[in-house]
């Protein structure tokens, strides 16, 4: 078997979210299904990501694997006879960049280092969430990323109220609870700044996040950029470490999973492991 890593972007709008589910588009349904077609694997190949994102939500810099037969590769030969690996790898890119619809696309293929595994090797996942709170609302050439607000948000409030989040916590009063799954996480970076066409970006990094925190930490800080709640109050609903009514998760169509993170080649099995011993397999990380 020979692991490879797949580097890819979507548009979340038209899919049910990333995981598989009967009967419904996602996107790991499409690639497997494309994956398994091309290289004749019998069925569907089997992706494991680095994070499994909401229906709605896009992604920008997501990462996944997939192990298949070594041999399966040779599919890829088609007339010209064998080629190198590398040659092999760009020919997977042109046919599922054939085969998939344009919303979602793989933009690269390489074979995966020793240890790499897509999801706990990752050292950090980056999201990016933009709002615009422009009276008129919102370009329509950017209704697809971009959510409106209708109120107009203090930049400097955000910012105040973000600070009070940083670090190690348990995000249980941001996150939906999911049995045996811990919703400790360092949260490395959040940052709100606007782009000279008045659009709001909020960065935010952490080393995993557990189900809906970036969306829900979006929508605390919201409500203390437009005056609703005092600047320090998504930092008293992190404390109280309990889910307050309070907090609105804001809409999905804003967040985008930009880039994910992992160390050296020689750490990349340390990584895995060392995350491996703290989260459960049936944990979703990053969620949004």
């Amino acid at each position: 078997m020979v692991r490879l890593r797949l580097d890819l972007a979507y548009d979340g709008t038209d899919f049910s979210g990333w995981a598989r589910q009967p009967g419904l588009r996602t996107v790991q349904g499409e690639i497997e299904q494309a994956v398994g077609r091309i290289l004749r694997l019998g069925g569907p190949a089997e992706l494991t990501v680095a994070g499994r994102t909401d229906a709605g939500v896009h992604a920008r810099g997501q990462v996944a694997h997939v192990d298949v037969p070594d041999g399966s590769l040779g599919e890829l030969d088609g007339n010209r006879g064998p080629l190198g690996v590398d040659e092999r790898l760009s020919a997977l890119v042109r046919r599922l960049g054939g085969v998939l619809e344009p919303d979602v696309r793989i933009y690269r293929v390489s074979v995966a280092p020793e240890g790499f595994d897509a999801r706990f090797s990752a050292m950090f996942r980056r999201y990016a969430y933009r709002v615009s709170d422009r009276p008129g609302g919102v370009d329509p050439l950017r209704r697809r990323e971009v959510v409106w607000h209708n109120r107009p948000l203090s930049l400097a409030a955000m910012n105040a109220a973000a600070a009070l989040l940083l670090g190690e916590h348990d995000f249980a009063a941001f996150c939906k609870k999911r049995e045996g799954a811990t919703t400790i996480r360092e949260l490395q970076r959040l940052e709100w700044g606007r782009e000279a066409s008045g659009v709001l970006e909020a960065v935010v990094v952490a080393d995993a996040f557990c189900h809906s925190m970036v969306r829900a930490l979006v929508g605390a800080l919201l409500a203390a950029g437009d005056g609703r709640r005092g600047v320090e109050w998504p930092g008293e609903v992190l404390v109280r470490g309990s889910r307050d009514s309070g907090v609105h998760v804001a809409p999905a169509h804003g967040l985008c999973l930009e880039e994910v993170g992992y160390p050296g080649e020689g750490e990349l099995a340390a990584r895995a492991a060392a995350t491996r011993r703290v989260r459960t397999v049936t944990e979703a990380e990053p969620e949004s």
